[in-house]
């Protein structure tokens, strides 16, 4: 699939680190090609699928500029980042199952368009899978939260086997037997035109990606947990430039001071977890209960960052960029409900947990 050293003939070549004027680092052209698509679904999702043919896959050895790309993105345009980040941890998906092509896997006609991933569950609906006598999978149900389905070409959709497990499929999303329902009840003002509905399957041809389980239990379901801090670190980073420009425009008092310490402070932690993070992922050190125990933290802080910035944000700028400001006013509604894919405390809660239990077993956390 996607190495580190493949290229799009568009988008830059990142290989330095460094930053020789301002403008001229290779991610900095991320924002005119952002401003480019902003308001276009169309124009976002051609740059995803320009993107993931481009960027490296987490764990390839160049993890922290993946990561860097989506805070790019998202620090630019939260509606960006959030099409193009479920399209590269598909294309990763497909890698780590070893079905690493271009086109995605055999089968799935228009497969090197764009992809979405759903995995959520929901109240009341379940979506369950079948093996026929000819070894073909079938679908059969409905999938709830499927962001931009019918938009999309391709998805890899988790549902329900054998013996309570589930399993991971690839499915072609304009193939018969998939239906997205009208998404007529999506009222967010928050990533409004990443619209969510669910998807019904009536025997959808579906073609298994890993084993039953494989996708919670594969290293990279935390490395791209991650991915999507990087994009709530991004998102917070934006809305924090403009709590700064703010503060150049005008003499600053002690309040004021103290938002900007607060803020530099969290942002400055969050920044060197991602990047500590993109290390250990790239080093090894990121598998099974320890990367697991990484992700919980890093979104954790990037979490917490992310929503000390909207309260700075909103008490040191107050009403008037909220209601004038269309670009900040958007960030701000399209970050609180990007956050919203953190369960707050109840993942704090599990993050607990697994501290605790690996004291447990004799290590040391702290």
């Amino acid at each position: 699939m996607l190495r580190s050293d493949d290229r799009s003939p568009t988008i830059p070549s990142p290989d330095r680190a460094e930053r020789q004027h301002p403008g001229d680092h290779p991610l900095d052209v991320l924002v005119d090609r952002v401003d480019a698509a902003r308001g276009s679904l169309p124009r976002t999702l051609a740059l995803a699928g320009e993107l993931g043919a481009a960027v490296p896959l987490p764990g390839s050895g160049r993890t922290a500029l993946t990561w860097q790309l989506l805070t790019t993105l998202a620090a630019a345009d939260l509606t960006v980042a959030r099409v193009v980040e479920p399209h590269l941890d598909a294309l990763a998906i497909l890698d780590q199952a070893g079905m690493g092509t271009p086109a995605g896997p055999a089968g799935l006609p228009d497969g090197a368009g764009t992809w979405g991933v759903f995995a959520a569950e929901g109240p009341g609906v379940a979506l369950t899978a079948s093996e026929g006598p000819d070894g073909t999978w079938t679908l059969t149900g409905v999938k709830p939260w499927c962001s931009l389905a019918d938009h999309l070409d391709s998805a890899i959709v988790t549902a329900h086997v054998r013996e309570g497990k589930r399993r991971a499929f690839a499915v072609d999303l304009r193939a018969d037997g998939v239906t997205p329902e009208p998404a007529d009840a999506w009222v967010s003002h928050g990533l409004a035109a990443v619209t969510s509905c669910s998807v019904r399957f009536d025997a959808a041809v579906a073609i298994p990606v890993g084993d039953a389980d494989w996708y919670l239990d594969r290293d990279g379901f935390a490395w791209g947990g991650i991915g999507v801090a990087a994009c709530w670190f991004g998102g917070a980073l934006g809305i924090a430039r403009t709590l700064l420009a703010a503060s150049r425009h005008r003499t600053p008092d002690q309040i004021a001071l103290m938002h900007l310490g607060r803020v530099d402070a969290a942002l400055h932690g969050t920044r060197t977890a991602l990047a500590a993070a993109a290390d250990a992922v790239d080093d090894g050190r990121a598998g099974g209960q320890d990367g697991a125990l990484l992700a919980a933290r890093v979104r954790s802080l990037a979490f917490d960052c992310a929503e000390l910035v909207l309260e700075a944000a909103a008490h040191g700028l107050g009403p008037a960029p909220l209601a004038f400001d269309e670009h900040h006013a958007a960030r701000v509604a399209d970050l609180h409900l990007y956050l919203r894919q953190h369960h707050a405390q109840r993942d704090d809660a599990s993050l607990g947990r697994r501290v605790l239990e690996g004291s447990q077993q004799g290590g040391t956390a702290w």
